[in-house]
């Protein structure tokens, strides 16, 4: 039982799950664990199950829970200063974005908190770099996004979302949005005109269940970007951060964009961290006044998020994911023709496609949580997997087990 467990006096899972509904919105329908403690890939719930982190937390624990480099980093933090608001200097923040700033091969870092703050922050830097740098009359921008694209929450950024759950009684929508088939560089280009200032993609679908695109899209998006003189921002919040098996999902495809958005790994899995990342010719429009954070930039996720840039620069996380992920696909391949249709993704992310006449991705997720395996389930009968880059092949192993399990006991007699 863990500290906090003896603390609020609950250690049924019933108990806890109530309180939570009784009080916090209704956002969310979490699987029914409550989890008190993690280690490396693995968390125990307040019974002192262990149960394989197969989702951290959406790639935000891609360094394990618990890591004890990203601890020590916040711990020291935590005891000389956490927060100066960007009113003022502070000794953590220049270091961190010089680091993130050479890693990712730009020049200047816009520090936030949230991934969606990093989308929102990249809208307003490609909007008023097309009106500032390229000349587009007032109030006339427009950015291109894709079909299936998951980029967050906020009001803006559900403006574009296809995903009706997501946009149902939020109107009125933020105008200044074209959307294009996914993986179609043709439909992109011939939606751009003399007032597109960006086109914004995830290198990877991740909420559409890891949608890979063709070999062949994210270079024609690139070349396209760069003939029209549009940014290409490249959103790299879920997939960024080693989880593919490359620092950028990016470099899997060989091209670099103009933005990055960073977000979930960047905070180490400890505090929330997100930035744009891009050279000075397009950050450098923002003025003072323009934009800002309170909590972003502040020393104590300046500390962590260097530690995160440190154990990235090593290549070591990015090694494990694209070998780690080849074993993990090929097992998960084996599945294919025995209740599974298909499988996609790179490195250490797989999207299953699950037989709806089996079950739905929910009902396998729920199976899976009874064999101490948690994973997510997205878009009906697909179901996700992204453990901790910290996995063994063993972890992985038994998880496909599991997951093979599952699936011989839902299939028909």
């Amino acid at each position: 039982m863990s500290a906090l467990t003896e603390q609020v006096g609950l250690t049924d899972q019933t108990a806890a799950i109530a309180q939570e509904n009784a009080h916090a919105a209704h956002n969310y329908h979490p699987l029914p664990v409550v989890v008190a403690s993690g280690d490396g890939a693995w968390v125990t719930d307040i019974n002192g199950k262990r149960y394989l982190d197969c989702l951290a937390a959406y790639s935000a624990v891609n360094f394990g829970h618990s890591n004890p480099v990203l601890l020590d980093a916040a711990r020291a933090q935590l005891g000389r200063i956490t927060l100066t608001s960007r009113a003022f200097h502070n000794d953590q923040l220049g270091p961190f974005v010089t680091a993130l700033a050479k890693l990712s091969g730009k020049e200047m870092v816009l520090p936030m908190n949230t991934g969606a703050e990093a989308v929102e922050s990249g809208i307003k830097v490609a909007r008023a770099w097309g009106y500032r740098v390229k000349g587009v009359a007032d109030g006339q921008a427009n950015i291109i996004v894709a079909a299936g694209n998951f980029h967050g929450r906020t009001t803006t950024i559900i403006s574009f979302s296809d995903d009706e759950s997501a946009r149902a009684d939020f109107g009125p929508f933020t105008p200044g949005f074209r959307t294009v088939p996914y993986g179609d560089a043709a439909a992109l280009e011939a939606a751009i005109d003399e007032n597109t200032v960006a086109v914004l993609l995830e290198p990877i679908q991740g909420e559409a269940g890891i949608v890979v695109p063709p070999a062949d899209y994210l270079p024609a998006v690139r070349e396209i970007t760069s003939r029209h003189n549009v940014l290409f921002i490249a959103d790299e919040i879920q997939s960024g951060l080693g989880r593919t098996g490359a620092t950028f999902a990016v470099e899997l495809a060989g091209v670099v964009p103009d933005l990055y958005l960073l977000g979930k790994a960047l905070g180490g899995g400890i505090v929330p961290v997100s930035a744009v990342v891009g050279n000075a010719d397009i950050l450098g429009v923002l003025r003072p006044g323009e934009h800002g954070s309170t909590f972003g930039g502040n020393p104590l996720a300046a500390a962590v998020g260097l530690a995160v840039v440190n154990l990235l620069a090593t290549g070591e996380y990015q090694q494990r994911a694209r070998d780690l992920g080849a074993h993990l696909h090929d097992r998960l391949l084996g599945l294919v023709g025995h209740g599974v249709l298909e499988v996609r993704g790179a490195g250490l992310w797989a999207g299953i496609d699950i037989d709806p006449a089996l079950a739905s991705g929910r009902a396998v997720c729920e199976a899976l949580m009874e064999r101490g395996v948690l994973a997510k389930d997205t878009h009906g009968s697909t179901i996700r997997l992204a453990p901790p880059l910290v996995v063994s092949a063993d972890d992985l192993d038994w998880a496909v087990d599991q997951l093979a399990a599952v699936l011989e006991e839902l299939a028909p007699a």
